[in-house]
């Protein structure tokens, strides 16, 4: 005997909101809180839903709140149509002054250091009731997040994905060489390839830039590059600071580490690749006002810097 279903009349709109929010935490108490509910009224959202499933559709455990396989599948269909009425119900028009959305953008290392400092003031003082949450899109599956909607926008190193997604690329870098003010090659008008290989180089573990290109290069001359070094991101600024250390990054990382630091910046002594930075977005967010708005504000941002593209 099939099993019978359920009746969309007697759903309650409030109840598919909170499933959305716990799958999306993966917390209740989280969930309430990007609600404003309480934990008593989320508890007896989740028990009317689970009695009108007839699953449990979460379980806890010490990693939160791990959903049932019949959750897992219900969560796309049910984010999917949140989001179509969502954007049914909202204006024509994107008013910021007034708006009240989020914003849950993906970024990589590249983009958070880079761009969010230079987006989040202007884009608050544009639309003061607007959320923007930023997340890092090292562990995502970006192209399932921007599928299900748990994503607005990612901003990375990202190329086309399919017809499904929209790209607009935002900046372009070379890479270039930071060392510290003072250190003795700076005295050089030059930075010979010679001079550039006897250095030591610190090697950036977590910004994940492939500078292999550096290595095929010193290889034709018949030169290697002596890593002295592997550390995260977090402390290159005082290695380098303090010691006859190399290193290589993007120009606009540098330029942001150049700034306020004592180090500086020279050029290659040998060609470097170029790296594109873009936004990617599902397409069904095209024309959709809010969304159009944000993309709009990120796109006229990133013109001020002559490496727009």
């Amino acid at each position: 005997m099939a099993t019978p279903s359920v009746k969309l009349g007697a759903i309650d709109l409030n109840l598919l909101v909170v499933f959305d929010a716990v799958m999306q935490e993966r917390s209740v108490t989280r969930a309430g809180q990007m609600l404003s509910l309480s934990q008593p009224a989320m508890s007896h959202a989740l028990t009317r839903l689970r009695h009108m499933l007839k699953d449990d559709l979460f379980i806890r455990s010490p990693k939160g709140m791990v959903p049932t396989p019949r959750a897992e599948q219900l969560a796309s269909p049910i984010k999917a149509a949140l989001g179509e009425l969502r954007q049914s119900l909202e204006p024509a028009e994107f008013e910021p002054s007034t708006a009240t959305t989020s914003f849950r953008i993906a970024v990589d290392n590249y983009a958070a250091f880079v761009l969010v400092g230079l987006l989040a003031a202007p884009i608050l003082k544009m639309a003061p009731g607007v959320t923007l949450d930023f997340r890092p899109s090292g562990t995502l599956l970006l192209l399932d997040v921007l599928d299900r909607g748990e994503f607005d926008l990612a901003i990375g190193a990202l190329a086309q994905q399919g017809e499904r997604f929209s790209r607009l690329p935002l900046l372009q870098d070379d890479f270039v060489v930071v060392l510290r003010k003072d250190h003795p090659v700076m005295a050089d008008a030059v930075l010979s390839i010679e001079s550039f290989a006897a250095l030591s180089h610190l090697d950036v573990s977590s910004l994940h830039d492939d500078t292999d290109f550096v290595d095929q290069a010193l290889s034709r001359r018949k030169l290697t590059r002596r890593i002295g070094l592997r550390a995260p991101f977090l402390s290159a600024v005082r290695i380098l600071a303090a010691s006859d250390m190399v290193s290589i990054f993007r120009r606009h990382i540098a330029e942001e580490l150049v700034r306020y630091r004592p180090l500086a910046i020279r050029p290659l002594p040998h060609a470097s690749p170029i790296v594109e930075t873009a936004m990617l977005w599902h397409r069904r967010l095209d024309h959709q006002p809010a969304h159009r708005w944000l993309r709009e504000v990120v796109r006229d941002l990133c013109k001020t810097n002559p490496s727009y593209l």
